[in-house]
């Protein structure tokens, strides 16, 4: 079936399959169709149809409240029936990093991190590249739609992706994932997809600030830097916020990454719901403590610092637009501030 794209800055054509969401076949295809989350919250990669028929996978998505046209309808939620006409408000551009597509995975290796935190390993067929700070799209069996997770690791190329997964309440997938080992589970992998990159050609110092299992992706970007060297001549601070000090993980990873990059990288994890002890502090003397939202917590720490520098940004979306808001005051380009939309 052909897929006819008309953009702001012209026309695009793709052809999918009778099961291929739309957004995802676009992106295979090399077509930067507009995303976010690309899994139906954030509204993002909204179209309007033109012509053709459609199917909508998700007719209650959360991402529809940004619907606003008849016609209009979520491009990561739809495939279609025939050819189409498509019509997309923004500018089409071509994907700029390793193309996406969809494989089969299977689910190695679980740990648990904290009591409602998790890593797990999905190992692909085959090796892909993908850029520190991008994220892929997973669906476990017996549960419909995908859900995002940001790679916790980096290597140029690895058939292993590490994700981080938090326990959140009525979460089907997360239930699923803590009711029992998974280890041999079959899944279906979408990715790498997200914009939210780092590179080492920046010439930026770099800000990440990260609340709960947000700190996924901060820990590609960090493990990318240190292994380019990236802090030998730029400065990194991360701030990374729990609730608690039962909540906290990836501190040896954080003591490891200091030893390997020296003074130029700072880390300072910050509780919301209480102070850390000294019993806790001298466990990690790599490590400095503050008290308080992370946002503030950074907005303390980096007075008068936040020139030269690209921010990352992940947790809740209230953290987030804190985040944003703090770093639009101090007057930081919006091109420099990075982050990809989970709802």
């Amino acid at each position: 079936m052909k897929i006819q794209i008309n953009a702001r800055n012209g026309t695009h054509a793709y052809a999918v399959g009778s099961d291929d969401r739309l957004l995802y076949g676009g992106l295979c295809h090399g077509i930067g169709l507009p995303y976010e989350c690309a899994s139906g919250t954030c509204g993002t990669c909204k179209a309007k149809l033109v012509s053709g028929e459609i199917i909508d996978h998700w007719p209650d998505a959360p991402g529809r409240k940004y619907l606003k046209q008849e016609g209009e309808f979520l491009l990561c939620q739809c495939s279609a029936m025939g050819d189409l006409e498509i019509e997309v408000a923004r500018p089409v551009n071509g994907v700029p990093a390793a193309l996406p597509a969809v494989m089969p995975g299977r689910i190695i290796r679980t740990e648990k991190l904290t009591h409602d935190v998790m890593s797990i390993w999905i190992e692909l067929p085959r090796d892909i590249q993908f850029e520190a700070g991008q994220f892929a799209l997973v669906r476990v069996p017996g549960i419909d739609g995908y859900r995002g997770w940001s790679m916790v690791n980096y290597a140029p190329t690895t058939n292993v992706l590490e994700f981080v997964i938090k326990k959140k309440p009525g979460g089907a997938v997360s239930d699923w994932l803590f009711a029992a080992e998974r280890a041999g589970t079959a899944v279906d992998v979408f990715g790498p997809i997200g914009h939210a990159t780092f590179s080492a050609d920046t010439e930026h110092d770099i800000l990440c600030i990260a609340g709960g299992s947000g700190i996924a992706g901060m820990m590609s970007i960090l493990t990318r830097a240190a292994r380019d060297g990236y802090f030998d001549a730029h400065d990194g601070d991360v701030y990374f916020g729990v609730r608690t000090m039962r909540d906290a993980f990836f501190l040896d990873a954080f003591c490891r990454l200091r030893e390997q990059c020296g003074v130029r990288l700072r880390v300072t994890v910050v509780f919301s719901d209480e102070t850390a002890t000294p019993a806790f502090i001298d466990d990690y003397p790599l490590l400095a403590f503050d008290h308080g939202f992370v946002h503030e917590a950074a907005a303390r720490g980096m007075a008068g610092r936040l020139q030269n520098i690209r921010a990352y940004l992940a947790g809740p979306p209230p953290a987030v637009d804190a985040s944003v808001r703090l770093l639009l005051q101090a007057r930081v380009s919006p091109a420099n501030i990075r982050y990809d939309k989970f709802s």
